[in-house]
């Protein structure tokens, strides 16, 4: 069998010095926002080349975080991919805004920036972008639309820890929202998320607002929310952070064995020259996606769908989210996620291209 993820193989060779690491945290006897909190924090910021960095209980709660403490008018609009994840609508949504969806390009999966413009309103304040399956979306142009339009630039990240675009990583771009979900390339062993911005201000607001809004303790300055990273999985997640380049770089090396070996029959994904593509997932696109799947399954190769049901057809979105995005539709209707984790060879990918060439001769 080769598996889509085990996260116990992927996580294996941190687990001895993590278990070592949990003694100390034992004995400290501070076990919410400690030590290992503040210093992942400053690690995290050195690696996305930000200023700051505030750690907080999910990716879901770093959206939804940084969108509220910017305090924009109740209704006001907010611009996200029409093919993303729900959690980033979600966000939006629990924030008191109005999500406007925009169609990705059809060859990078991610936002297409003309047709962000094309959808900015007098009621538009920020563009919560999302860098999808860990490829950084086209950020010069968007980044020119937010100053042309005054608007605030969000990054869900949640895909694409040490993605760059330009050499600038993303997160850096505007308010970047992380998530250490465990299946991430940089994932914990539980929930967690953080917010990275260089706005000293905006920081200072966060660190308290994710603290019930307390920024001395018992008092109050901000109506704020209790969204605190555990201490535990910040130990976890600074082991993993000094390995991240090498996880990806893996899943680097391994997407490039796919690109080499799987036939031009599906359409794969790609790089161009002033990206780098993490590839927490690696996507094809395929017709006869679910037969594909099955065939798979049935040769004991383990696949994924990212994911089967566009945000706008979700049944308890239909009230909310209006319109026709046939570009979505389409990803969602025909994209496969293939097995690319850290703990998976070339071998595995050789032989998972081998079946996937040899299957779409037969269906």
């Amino acid at each position: 069998m080769i598996e889509y993820e085990n996260l116990q193989k992927t996580n294996s060779i941190f687990i001895e010095d993590f278990n070592e690491s949990l003694k100390s945290f034992y004995n400290s006897g501070w076990y919410i926002l400690g030590e290992n909190v503040g210093a992942f924090e400053k690690e995290y910021a050195a690696f996305c080349n930000t200023k700051y960095c505030v750690s907080v209980a999910s990716g879901l709660d770093a959206m939804i975080i940084a969108l509220e403490v910017n305090n924009f008018p109740k209704g006001s609009e907010i611009i996200v991919a029409s093919n993303t994840y729900i959690a980033t609508i979600l966000a939006v949504i629990r924030a008191g805004l109005k999500p406007v969806l925009v169609e990705p390009l059809i060859d990078t999966y991610n936002i297409n920036p003309e047709q962000i413009e094309q959808n900015i309103t007098t009621n538009t304040k920020g563009i919560l972008i999302t860098h999808l399956y860990g490829r950084p979306c086209a950020m010069d142009r968007i980044m020119e639309l937010s100053e042309k339009y005054e608007l605030q630039v969000f990054e869900d990240c949640a895909q694409a820890h040490g993605a760059m675009f330009n050499c600038k990583t993303v997160g850096s771009f505007g308010i970047g929202c992380h998530s250490f979900y465990p299946t991430k390339n940089l994932g914990a062993l539980g929930d967690g998320g953080a917010i990275t911005l260089n706005d000293k201000t905006l920081y200072e607001k966060i660190k308290a607002y994710r603290n019930y809004g307390s920024e001395i303790k018992y008092h109050n300055k901000y109506i704020g929310i209790n969204s605190r990273l555990d201490e535990i999985q910040a130990i976890f997640l600074r082991l993993k952070l000094k390995s991240l380049g090498q996880i990806n770089d893996k899943k680097i090396q391994l997407a490039e064995v796919y690109d080499n070996l799987l036939t031009n029959d599906i359409t794969k994904p790609f790089a161009n020259v002033n990206e780098k593509h993490v590839f927490h997932i690696y996507n094809i696109r395929c017709s006869k996606r679910d037969k594909l799947k099955n065939a798979l399954l049935s040769e004991n190769i383990k696949t994924e769908i990212h994911y089967p049901i566009a945000p706008h057809h979700q049944e308890g979105y239909k009230s909310v989210l209006k319109g026709y995005f046939p570009i979505s539709e389409e990803i969602h209707n025909t994209t496969l996620s293939l097995p690319i984790a850290f703990f998976h060879t070339k071998e595995d990918i050789a032989k998972v291209s081998e079946i996937i060439n040899y299957t779409l001769k037969k269906i």
